[in-house]
């Protein structure tokens, strides 16, 4: 009897057999449901064949075999399988990671009926009037006279379900259903909208990716901010469409969506469709699906649109390359930029990324020849650079945050009719609780930091693990009620300026504004419509949106950012820098950026300042190269978790001592730890890491092979919680 190697969603790096019954057929790339336990599971056939390392006398047989076909398509299997092995990440959680979570349930992998109310031929006879006590059932029994009613469509059309299910109950009306129909959205294909003109530049970028349209070829579509990198991105899908082929477009976060979806919906005559996790779960099901049997023309999406399958994709996109949301940072720890670019490998086709600050990882790609660059160095219509301004806070009477020649500069921007940003990365009222009296200062408890006080809900919260308490009305060390807010955050900032500023109207930009569903886009559509003049941001606003009223840009505390111990620090601030003062003067107006610190001289702000990204960009490739840091080496690291800070140092110190004494390791491998992780407590858990470094990243993938194997050798492994980072981007 043939055996069926099934992958599971537990965290275990093996499949688990299983007798294929004769009566049953399945392929790679199947869900099944087995027996796990003393549960049923859903399953993933990785391969059939007929032996197992168990006797088959001792082998459970599969229950049900839930697909005729894979649900993955042949480039998305081959890219989950390949991801598994490089990230060293069991190979369930893998493939379970890039379903939707209906199909991690069991449910079909294909459409839902469309369900419809129709009349019976008793309710096409019937003498309406006969319902003269139910003016609703009249209402819908006249509507269905008219044809059917989707169920759908029930609320838009005013007709009352109640009433319907009231006819039904008569036999005067029925429910039936019939498969969605297919829509070839080739049939027809046409451009709508009305087309910018290409500058030469955008040009001479559309005609090179073309030229490669059918093959793999990476592209860095490197464009300062407002320099049309989206008008590239719709000439270029405009051509991979008029051939028959999809494309996928991937952005950073939900934030940059709204604006990005309504653009091509306007270009493009074509279905598209949108991925992201702000969708229930039927759904995100139903955009998979459109996608995979070639209904949809498009999908735009986030991260885990990715795994998104596909019939005949011909174009990946990926919009601020850079932005470091496109690593997963808890579960499976994968860079979707970095798997993007193997599947547009596996599938040849070319893959462009966008972005005005590239990451240096990028840049050093380019250099290697392993990409092409493509500049956009002048920004779309008549848009000039925005003046930079650093105002020096020392000495300064800050109010607000705000220093006095700030405030005036909003007074002339706003009297002249624009729009201001303020940027503050600093969500909350303020960032710590302190007693006046004994300096007592709120602490979360599961990890030692400090809770940050929301003031409109009046509670404390982590914005670690995310744990809430409610405000102490005393201090708990000294019983004061002396307790005051220390620090500036973007809630705060909303209620100061009003003094300032009582007729202007604001509006706050952050997670905890938008976290309703389409709040985002209503805050959104009110910037645009001139409602809001003073936008308070964090660095959602510095993601890619464009308000062309915006003439002054502010940030207001960046000291934090100068002086950090991750060596990505500096690389961060420069994008973030950058990004956020491309917000300003977009429209034909002159924008000006201000910048407040107390450390005007820092060789990094004169970098940026005075030479501009690319420069400091070269500058920090140079002192990696010096330094021996990635992109010119490779990370791993090893994290371990516990509750008492003490087995974790202990299995990592005993790993690495297993390691150095193992034939593993050669005299170019360098081995950092056991140290505190730069959050050393989170959630309750104290962490710890061991960095390893290599200049090979095969030869780094080999030796964490062999380290997955000693860590299986170590019985502290089983007192700890631990994690493998590959290519990781947080220390």
């Amino acid at each position: 009897m043939p055996v069926a190697h099934v992958a599971l969603p537990v965290p275990l790096p093996r499949t688990f057999d299983y007798l294929l019954p004769d009566s049953m057929s399945a392929k790679a790339g199947c869900r099944v449901t087995v027996p796990f336990g003393k549960q049923q599971r859903v399953g993933i056939v990785v391969s059939v064949s007929d032996k197992s390392e168990l006797p088959l006398t001792e082998l459970k047989s599969i229950v049900e075999v839930l697909d005729d076909e894979p649900v993955y398509s042949h480039s998305t299997w081959r890219l989950l399988l390949w991801a598994a092995d490089y990230y060293h990440h069991p190979i369930g959680d893998v493939l379970f990671h890039a379903l939707p979570i209906m199909l991690r349930q069991g449910k079909r992998a294909s459409h839902a009926p469309m369900w419809y109310w129709f009349a019976t031929e008793q309710g096409q006879a019937v003498d309406i009037n006969s319902l003269k006590r139910s003016q609703k059932q009249q209402q819908a029994l006249a509507a269905l006279r008219q044809g059917k009613i989707w169920r759908h469509q029930v609320d838009e059309l005013e007709v009352s379900e109640t009433a319907l299910q009231a006819l039904r109950k008569k036999g005067l009306s029925e429910l039936a259903s019939e498969a969605p129909t297919l829509h070839d959205w080739r049939d027809g294909f046409s451009v709508s909208g009305d087309r910018l003109r290409l500058n030469t530049e955008q040009a001479t970028a559309v005609g090179a990716i073309h030229s490669a349209a059918d093959r793999f070829s990476a592209w860095l579509l490197a464009g300062v901010t407002g320099s049309g990198k989206t008008e590239v991105y719709l000439s270029v899908l405009e051509n991979v469409l008029a051939q028959g082929k999809q494309a996928l477009v991937m952005v950073p976060e939900i934030g940059l969506t709204p604006q990005t979806i309504a653009r091509f919906r306007e270009r493009f005559n074509a279905p598209v469709e949108v991925l992201h996790s702000g969708l229930n779960d039927s759904e995100r099901l139903s955009a998979w699906l459109k996608a995979k049997n070639g209904e949809a023309a498009i999908v735009i999406g986030t991260r885990s649109s990715l795994f998104t399958p596909f019939k005949n994709l011909g174009v990946i996109v990926i919009d601020e390359e850079h932005d470091s949301s496109y690593k997963q940072q808890e579960g499976w720890r994968y860079h979707a930029r970095d798997l993007a670019v193997y599947r547009a490998h596996s599938e040849q086709i070319p893959i462009i990324l966008g972005s005005a600050t590239p990451a240096l990882e990028t840049l050093h790609n380019v250099r290697q020849r392993k990409y092409h660059m493509l500049r956009l160095t002048r920004r779309a219509g008549n848009a000039r650079p925005a003046i930079q301004h650093v105002l020096d806070l020392k000495g300064q009477q800050v109010q607000a945050g705000l220093a006095p020649a700030l405030i005036n500069r909003m007074r002339q921007h706003l009297q002249a009719g624009n729009q201001v940003i303020l940027f503050l990365n600093r969500r909350g009222f303020a960032p710590a609780l302190l007693c006046h009296d004994c300096g007592w200062i709120a602490e979360c408890p599961r990890c030692d930091h400090y809770y940050t006080f929301h003031q409109a809900q009046r509670h404390l919260r982590c914005h670690h693990c995310d744990s809430q308490r409610p405000v102490p009305r005393q201090c708990p060390s000294c019983g004061s009620t002396h307790i005051v807010p220390v620090g500036l955050g973007t809630e705060q900032l909303e209620q100061a300026l009003v003094p300032f500023f009582p007729d202007v109207p604001i509006s706050r930009i952050d997670r905890d504004t938008t976290s309703r569903k389409g709040a985002l886009e209503q805050q959104l559509a009110e910037v645009h419509r001139g409602g809001a003049r003073i936008l308070i941001g964090t660095q959602m606003l510095a993601k890619g949106h464009h308000f062309p009223d915006v003439t002054l840009v502010a940030l207001l505390d960046v000291d934090g950012a100068l002086f950090s111990a991750d060596f990505r620090s500096a690389e961060r601030f420069a994008q973030l820098y950058t990004q956020v003062a491309g917000r300003a003067g977009r429209a034909g107006k002159q924008g000006e950026v201000v910048l407040q610190t107390h450390h005007p001289e820092h060789p990094l702000l004169q970098t940026l300042l005075h030479k501009g990204y690319d420069a400091f960009a070269d500058q920090a490739l140079a002192e990696r190269q010096t330094m021996q840091l990635p992109p010119w080496t490779s990370h791993v690291i090893i994290r371990a978790e516990d509750h008492n800070n003490q087995q974790a140092p202990l299995f990592l110190q005993q790993l690495r001592n297993l390691l150095q004494a193992s034939p593993l390791v050669d005299n170019q491998l360098w081995i950092l730890g056991p140290v505190p992780a730069l959050a050393p407590k989170r959630g309750g858990r104290f962490r710890w890491q061991l960095l390893l470094q290599h200049p090979s990243r095969i030869r780094l993938q080999q030796i964490v092979s062999g380290t997955l194997a000693l860590i299986n050798t170590l019985p502290e492994a089983r007192k700890v919680k631990w994690v493998l980072d590959v290519d990781p981007i947080e220390g």
